[in-house]
């Protein structure tokens, strides 16, 4: 697949690397649609438990690559927009969580790319931004993205300024969940951190994340009987009645 160099271990991780470092990882058309497919092929491939993202040659991603944007014709254009979209929406349907694993630069679609990943991991001395303002034009996928997940008043300020934001300060908002020291050691903090999703349960990691997706846009009271229909599911499949059993032997053995 042309840029995208996809990996699976025996974790059933899959690694998408944006592989395009003499333009900082920018995603041409070409990328996008790739990617774009990719999430749709991964999605329903039995096995796999996690997503990782990243970029070749030590930054994560550019973002959309400009000097393509300035020759393409007005369909193809089109054609791009839709394609990018299409990797976010898929990303929201994965029944499996998605980890942007940043080092270097994560601006404009870069940024964007990583935010809308579930979970991210940055080296100490990533920079991120929503630099589509300084070239005059708003973030038009990254603000709603913003919008969902940072306080509304940080949010605005990143979407609206569009300045490098260090790694430090997006994981006191809350939009980083691990820092990390050096590629080694992001390597390693990527490495336990989809230790810990491969060992729990799948169904019960899938059942999260759209329950969590869902109440995100819904009002407490219908995500409450959300969580009340699930209960009632889970009882039915003998969840409670097989983790109580289970916890009992282990207290008997205690």
């Amino acid at each position: 697949m042309p840029d995208i160099h996809i990996d699976t271990d025996a974790r059933g991780v899959v690694t998408f690397t944006i592989d395009r470092p003499r333009r900082r990882n920018a995603l041409d058309s070409a990328a996008m649609s790739a990617l774009a497919d990719a999430l749709g092929v991964v999605e329903v491939e039995r096995g796999v438990r996690a997503l990782v993202f990243r970029g070749a040659g030590g930054s994560f991603s550019a973002g959309r690559d400009l000097k393509e944007a300035a020759d393409l014709a007005a369909d193809r254009a089109m054609d791009q927009h839709a394609a990018w979209t299409d990797v976010f929406r898929r990303l929201r349907r994965l029944p499996f969580p998605s980890v942007a694993a940043v080092e270097g630069y994560a601006v404009a679609g870069g940024f964007t790319l990583a935010m809308g990943c579930d979970f991210v991991i940055a080296e100490r001395g990533a920079r991120f931004g929503a630099l589509e303002m300084q070239n005059g034009f708003p973030a038009a996928v990254c603000t709603p993205i913003l919008a969902r997940l940072a306080p509304p008043r940080i949010g605005l300020e990143l979407a609206m300024f569009g300045e490098l934001v260090a790694a430090e300060r997006l994981y006191e908002a809350g939009l980083v969940n691990r820092l990390a020291d050096g590629a080694g050691g992001l390597a390693a903090a990527v490495a336990e951190f989809t230790d810990r999703i491969v060992s729990l349960d799948a169904n019960a990691v899938r059942q999260t994340l759209e329950t969590y997706r869902a109440a995100e846009t819904m009002p407490l009271d219908q995500s409450l009987t959300l969580g009340l229909h699930l209960n009632q599911l889970l009882d039915a499949a003998g969840s409670f009645r097989k983790a109580g059993q289970a916890f009992a032997g282990k207290d008997g053995g205690a």
